[in-house]
């Protein structure tokens, strides 16, 4: 991983990419990431000569982010569940449950993180299922696997033999931005791209997308700002 010397160095993820036809640099308004694409068969000092080119650029990005400060998962703690607030609570019992306005945790208050994390992942991957099975229904297509993981850069991916992977994390937001990034990502079954052909297809299962793409922007990162365990 290339680092931009300065203050602050500046970390740089190298990806090459079959359908780069130029290079290009990207800053995640997730986590700040930077990422510079390039040809498959571009050369490495040539990536660099491009992003030493546009460091003022990408530094004025950087700068003008805003902080996000990350917030400890604890009893007595507020975390949106599909959209909707919930107060973390001791509780009796085994398992993480919810009532009313309050999420149930039980057991030792230093695994509150963990435990909740974990009840979310298990909650994500079925929510995310069910709305990628009925979409590719409505497209006619089969996607071959799901996944679910802690990503920082995209909310999803789709790749060419048809495996999705989604962020967790779209649990915490409200149930239609939830489904549209399903929409987004199975209609790749169809598009391995974002031309208007895709958007076509995207509009046709998803008809106010927009919406929902517009609350992940300007929300997103509160969704990451989340933290289940040191």
């Amino acid at each position: 991983m290339p680092v931009l010397p300065g203050t602050p160095p500046v970390e740089v993820y190298l990806r090459r990419s079959s359908r780069a036809r130029r290079f290009s640099l990207r800053v995640s308004r997730l986590d700040g990431k930077v990422t510079l694409s390039m040809p498959l068969r571009a050369r490495e000092g040539e990536a660099l000569a491009f992003l030493k080119g546009n460091e003022d650029w990408l530094r004025q990005t950087l700068s003008a982010m805003p902080a996000q400060a990350l917030r400890a998962v604890s009893h007595g703690a507020v975390i949106p569940v599909e959209g909707r607030d919930l107060v973390l609570t001791p509780a009796t019992g085994r398992g993480v449950r919810v009532e009313g306005d309050l999420l149930l945790v039980p057991g030792d208050p230093a695994t509150v993180g963990p435990k909740v994390a974990a009840w979310l992942k298990v909650l994500a991957r079925d929510r995310l299922a069910t709305a990628s099975t009925r979409h590719a229904g409505l497209v006619g297509r089969r996607y071959t696997s799901l996944a679910i993981r802690d990503t920082r850069s995209r909310w999803g991916s789709c790749s060419p033999d048809g495996r999705l992977m989604y962020s967790w994390r779209l649990i915490l937001a409200p149930p239609p931005v939830l489904d549209y990034v399903a929409a987004h990502e199975v209609a790749h079954l169809v598009e391995l791209n974002h031309s208007p052909a895709y958007w076509r297809v995207v509009t046709g299962i998803c008809p106010d997308w927009k919406r929902h793409r517009d609350w992940l922007k300007a929300n997103g990162q509160t969704l990451h700002a989340f933290r289940f365990q040191d």
